[in-house]
């Protein structure tokens, strides 16, 4: 018998968005919580993100000029003609496919399968319901994690080949996928590492054979995956490249832009640099967060293809974070590890001895060297 399709309302929605917003719960335990699947969590919370503006709409509405307007009393009068499907079709191009999923069975009258014509995606994704990811493959992903930091070199096929040795059961592809997931890829160089936002602008790497001599001339960025009991988080920090010192973190149940954009605004407050460095990942190349930096006048670097060690001090910054704290313990939510991040950062800053300092700490080389 075939499964009744559920509809949720607005209000429903817009609740889980919320939470989901909050970041304190991981997405699989969000979706265990309203039975939900975690991906269907994910696309209402961009949405939220990317429709928030209208909250300070006036209440008439937008301003529509005279052809929008007419255009609309047509849609509403003489019902879905062809060029009104066309209209469509333009105003979603270029929505992220998750939210083009969402908006699926919104518009009434119209079949599932014209929807998905529309939408430019296949009915097949609107039907899948996909099933989160397992307490196997999550013991999969922390054992990933750990062997990608003490070998970063490694690509998917010898992991396989580690994991196996280590009595786990996978094969190439599952781990290829994990890793993706996870954000993982070796450090060697290698053609089309990164196939992502294509259409944002990629920026050359500004700091080989750059000697670093002060604190705010060169801050840095990374994102990275943290383990958790029940799913998972990512971390994102801004680190001043001189000192080591970690300016702003954030945590969050997915990877969008908007914990990326939140760190990089609380760093504001230590100054701004002359060179801010980060990966090709969709977050940093984005438009918002681009324009931040150049409004300040700020030069932007990026790593080349598949070089994570051209953002070497934020990678060590990530095997001290997980083998001194995120390993030794077991977090169960989103509150829990913030919390827990937050006392390891300021020990990191403030009380720990770095030997590449010269056993002092990053606060006292940061404020040092201002």
């Amino acid at each position: 018998m075939r499964k009744k399709r559920r509809n949720f309302s607005s209000k429903f929605k817009a609740k889980v968005a919320l939470e989901a917003l909050k970041d304190q719960l991981t997405l699989a335990e969000l979706a265990t919580k309203y039975e939900l699947h975690a991906n269907q969590i994910s696309a209402w919370k961009k949405e939220l993100l990317a429709n928030s503006f209208l909250l300070y709409e006036k209440k008439r509405g937008p301003k529509v000029d005279a052809d929008e307007e007419k255009e609309a009393r047509l849609y509403e009068q003489i019902g879905k003609l062809q060029f009104e499907l066309d209209w469509l079709k333009k105003k979603y191009r270029g929505m992220d496919e998750a939210l083009r999923l969402s908006q699926i069975a919104v518009l009434e009258g119209l079949s599932i399968a014209r929807q998905c014509e529309l939408m430019s995606v296949s009915r097949s994704k609107y039907y899948y319901q996909a099933v989160g990811e397992s307490a196997e493959n999550l013991k999969l992903m922390r054992k990933i994690d750990e062997f990608h930091l003490s070998h970063p070199e490694w690509g998917y096929p010898r992991m396989t080949e580690y994991l196996r040795a280590s009595g786990l059961i996978c094969n190439r592809k599952r781990v290829a996928r994990l890793m993706k997931k996870m954000n993982i890829r070796s450090v060697l160089p290698k053609p089309n590492t990164s196939l992502s936002a294509k259409s944002h602008k990629k920026y050359p790497y500004l700091l080989r054979g750059l000697k670093v001599s002060r604190s705010n001339e060169v801050w840095a960025t990374d994102i990275t995956y943290i383990p958790m009991q029940a799913g998972f988080m990512y971390l994102t920090v801004v680190m001043d490249w001189y000192s080591r010192y970690v300016l702003s973190w954030r945590i969050s149940n997915s990877m969008d832009k908007r914990f990326c954009l939140e760190a990089l605004d609380e760093a504001w407050k230590w100054g701004q640099p002359e060179i801010f460095n980060s990966d090709q990942g969709a977050q940093f190349t984005s438009l918002e967060f681009t324009s931040e930096l150049l409004n300040r006048g700020i030069k932007i670097s990026m790593d080349g293809k598949g070089r994570a060690l051209d953002n070497v001090f934020v990678e060590r910054l990530w095997w001290s974070v997980k083998y001194e704290h995120i390993y030794l313990r077991a977090y169960e939510n989103g509150l829990d590890l913030h919390n827990g991040l937050k006392e390891y950062f300021n020990y990191y800053n403030n009380h720990r001895l770095h030997s590449s300092l010269g056993y002092k700490t990053p606060q006292d080389i940061f404020l040092q060297h201002l």
